[in-house]
């Protein structure tokens, strides 16, 4: 999801910063396209629990693209499908660092230079914290966090012009969702039951996501804050 928005930041006009844990060459047709576009696209490694080093790579992003308009917030780890009562406190800890404390680090360092530029920050997390999706809990979980942490930029920093909202993906074909179905935690009879859940009877994909970060990033929608897209066919309803 991530990599589809970046790209049609790109298509729309955008030079982007692009962040990865461990795959840098998996950005590599990100910054064809950025090339192909006439846009610049940089890359840097980055581990978001590190806050010293997302500070000093949010300040190194804003130097060289001479600030910052939107920071989009679009991480996270393989996390498997299983019943609270069978998460591991351990686990639920990590994730929580890893998630919460990830995009807090981001949105901190981010935040000066979002005033400046009267940018906005965009999280994507879930539909699920809308109408929870039994054994999803140590994805939900955090998200709601983050969700909550949205919220607060978006009260307490638009008095800057800073905005601030969040995506929640429904069931997708890629991200997470392919690797779900990929490693069995999602079969065919789960599959049924999840689309029959959906009043469209359908999946989404990346795409549908990626519009509605870049929708939520645009001066289109200048007067939208503290607020959540879900983007999950009717999941929620």
């Amino acid at each position: 999801m991530g990599r589809a928005t970046a790209r049609m930041l790109v298509e729309r006009g955008s030079d982007v910063a692009l962040t990865y844990f461990r795959s840098e060459r998996a950005l590599d047709p990100l910054l064809d396209t950025a090339r192909t576009h006439g846009r610049t696209a940089s890359t840097w490694q980055l581990d978001l629990s590190d806050a010293a080093r997302t500070a000093d790579i949010v300040n190194q992003v804003a130097e060289k693209f001479g600030g910052i308009h939107t920071l989009v917030y679009a991480a996270g780890p393989h996390v498997p499908m299983v019943h609270l009562s069978k998460v591991p406190p351990a686990d639920f800890e990590r994730q929580v660092v890893t998630d919460v404390a990830g995009f807090f680090n981001a949105a901190h360092a981010t935040l000066p230079h979002l005033r400046e530029s009267r940018g906005n920050i965009v999280a994507v997390t879930s539909a699920g914290t809308s109408r929870f999706p039994v054994r999803d809990g140590l994805s939900i979980g955090p998200k709601g966090a983050v969700e909550a942490l949205v919220r607060g930029i978006a009260a307490e920093e638009g008095r800057f012009g800073v905005r601030a909202n969040c995506v929640g993906p429904g069931m997708t074909t890629d991200g997470m969702a392919e690797r779900l179905i990929a490693s069995g935690d999602l079969d065919d009879t789960a599959l049924d039951v999840a689309r029959g859940n959906i009043p469209l009877r359908a999946f989404g994909d990346a795409d549908d996501i990626a519009e509605a970060v870049c929708f939520l990033a645009s001066d289109r929608a200048d007067f939208i804050s503290g607020q959540k897209l879900d983007v999950d066919g009717g999941f929620g309803v």
